[in-house]
């Protein structure tokens, strides 16, 4: 699977820079806000983006074979538990996407077990991974299928006028499978990748770095889907899949934490130059989350210590996009205003 991304519009994001040149304030005064909106221009095309910005997130859930290792301080149901209180609207994701103006859409793409819940999107591609501390977690079909799903729902946003993606997630156990993908992508070691998760003590931390260190020695995947399929999990493939049908669609996708960090990673390996198409919404603070970030020359808009998933700092970054977008649709020009430039607009 190897995709080819529109091109980056150089001359739209030049003609944006001029635009936000001769606001009423000195040249690149509001600093990383102006290049937020030169880069929204240049990925999605459109030099005058309507708002308020058309903003959809969706929660994709998976549940993991290697929680039978010990990895996380919480059992295997709260995933299907959450799922519940996605969809009631009193989930930490469903309170900043409140403010944000943003739709929460909650899919089950690999729970383990049948959930039945109203307003839940079942797009089930396995019930819950295998343990990847000593199989494949998904099959390749299964890993290739998972991506099919994010890219899909990409698409049909794409038709329903979405202008923003937010990828969430919700899995008790992912945040080892995310390590292990990160790990395998970046080169790095699990003593700078692996962190506490859920809330793991020390001796969890040490369970859960042997685990993810044994995943790597086990399995050596020789292409992206493959090291999908070897680690898992389900929501992290279709985390990916979003990213690519976002950039297929020309629609930003706002990178969440680590575990969209993954996914960002498995998508980005089959579409070079991906990371051109994406913001990066927060730094997490799940360890590791700093060095992968730093090796891939990614600024985060919002640092605030977040780890919670679910797509919270990448909704939380959303309001961020919009009043950059806001500030160069709205902000008036020097001769709007009638307002003399300084010298260093050639005055």
């Amino acid at each position: 699977m190897e995709f080819r991304l529109p091109e980056w519009e150089e001359g739209l994001y030049e003609e944006a820079s001029r635009r936000l040149d001769n606001k009423t304030k000195p040249r690149g005064s509001l600093g990383y806000l102006e290049e937020i909106a030169r880069r929204f221009v240049a990925i999605t095309g459109d030099l005058e983006p309507e708002l308020p910005l058309k903003k959809r997130v969706y929660v994709f859930a998976g549940d993991h074979g290697v929680v039978e290792e010990g990895v996380s301080a919480y059992p295997q149901e709260v995933t299907r538990q959450m799922i519940s209180n996605f969809l009631a609207g009193g989930a930490g994701i469903n309170v900043i996407a409140r403010q944000a103006g943003a739709e929460v859409f909650v899919v089950d793409v690999g729970v383990a077990g049948e959930v039945e819940a109203p307003g839940l999107i079942r797009r089930k591609v396995v019930s819950g991974t295998r343990n990847l501390a000593q199989e494949p977690a998904m099959t390749r079909t299964e890993a290739e299928e998972t991506l099919r799903v994010g890219m899909e729902l990409a698409e049909e946003a794409a038709r329903e006028g979405v202008r923003l993606l937010i990828p969430g997630d919700m899995g008790i156990g992912n945040t080892t499978p995310s390590a292990c993908l990160i790990c395998y992508f970046l080169g790095e070691p699990p003593e700078r990748i692996v962190g506490r998760g859920t809330g793991v003590d020390d001796e969890g931390l040490r369970r859960k770095m042997a685990v993810v260190r044994r995943a790597l020695e086990l399995h050596r995947p020789e292409d992206p889907v493959a090291a999908l399929a070897a680690f898992g999990g389900a929501e992290i493939g279709a985390i990916a899949g979003l990213f690519l049908g976002g950039a297929l669609k020309r629609i930003p996708v706002i990178m969440d934490g680590f575990i969209s960090l993954a996914g960002f990673l498995v998508a980005r390996a089959l579409a070079p130059g991906l990371e051109e198409h994406i913001f990066c919404g927060h730094l997490s603070a799940e360890s590791g989350a700093r060095t992968a970030l730093q090796k891939l020359g990614l600024r985060p808009i919002l640092d605030l210590d977040m780890r919670l998933g679910e797509g919270t700092g990448a909704t939380l970054a959303s309001l961020v996009i919009e009043t950059a977008l806001r500030i160069y649709r709205e902000m008036a020009t020097f001769e709007d205003a009638g307002v003399s430039k300084g010298k260093e607009f050639g005055a």
